[in-house]
């Protein structure tokens, strides 16, 4: 496969739900492609349709119409064997670390689980051992373990649900808000702990925010979002820079000062 070649091809992804006697649609139409190695950043306004768009690619939500290419492969077709060998390529990162995290589990557990799951022939030491190196790796002690999700403050559970994610070597992670819920100092050392983690194990992103600068922080190419669909899509720099779109243009303004 070429390095060129995509990785995920989302194709006219549409999802609608009905409430209150009307239909609301909150994906219309969304499009694009994402390369080995690549982040893409999707920002947008709360209610614009980012987490919808996010749980389909997950499969999370299933949507009404369009296409999921993963790795070549039909990912929204994909059943039983074909569906769990695609979903290991494919983790996701939430915006809430404590609410995502099993409070009656052990740490250990809950970023081990996926093994369980994927490798259910793995010895229980090799598991073991796989886990307390992925929590090294997101920069927990090994202690970290045997302890439970509400022992670890706001960072440190989402450092936990990172290292779940990225415990079966996934190709592709969704992060959906991963620092939205935390202060700005703790927020930036997780967004420097997922650009470290990507070059090292190669992972291509998507990166979902409602913050312009976490996406200039992180992202090569940028969507914007707005009442479902995608209005501008670019090189980051330039969309900041040089918005074309008039809700663009309202979000840069609203920045008081984009990162270089």
């Amino acid at each position: 496969m070429s390095e060129h070649t995509p990785i995920l091809e989302v194709r006219e992804l549409r999802k609608s739900y009905a409430a209150h006697g009307t239909v609301h649609t909150a994906v219309d139409g969304v499009g694009f492609a994402l390369t080995r190695g690549e982040t893409l950043g999707i920002v947008g306004e709360s209610g614009c349709g980012k987490t919808t768009l996010a749980r389909m690619l997950m499969r999370l939500v299933e949507p009404d119409s369009g296409e999921i290419l993963l790795d070549g492969r039909n990912w929204l077709g994909a059943r039983g064997a074909e569906f769990r060998g695609l979903r290991r390529k494919m983790q996701m990162v939430f915006q809430d670390p404590v609410a995502s995290l099993n409070p009656r589990h052990r740490v250990g557990m809950i970023v081990g689980e996926p093994l369980e799951i994927h490798e259910p022939g793995m010895a229980a030491d090799e598991r073991r051992r796989r886990v307390v190196q992925m929590l090294a790796d997101v920069g927990m002690p090994e202690d970290s373990a045997s302890r439970y999700p509400h022992e670890f403050s706001g960072g440190q559970g989402q450092r936990i649900g990172i290292a779940r994610a990225l415990i079966l070597r996934p190709q592709i992670v969704v992060a959906d808000e991963p620092v939205s819920a935390l202060d700005v100092s703790i927020g930036a050392q997780i967004l420097e702990l997922l650009a470290r983690l990507q070059a090292e194990f190669s992972l291509t992103m998507i990166l979902i925010s409602h913050s312009l600068p976490v996406v200039a922080q992180m992202a090569a190419r940028v969507a914007v979002m707005q009442r479902g669909k995608f209005v501008e899509v670019g090189n980051t720099e330039q969309v900041l820079q040089a918005p074309e779109n008039e809700y663009t243009q309202a979000l840069v303004a609203a920045v008081p000062e984009i990162p270089a």
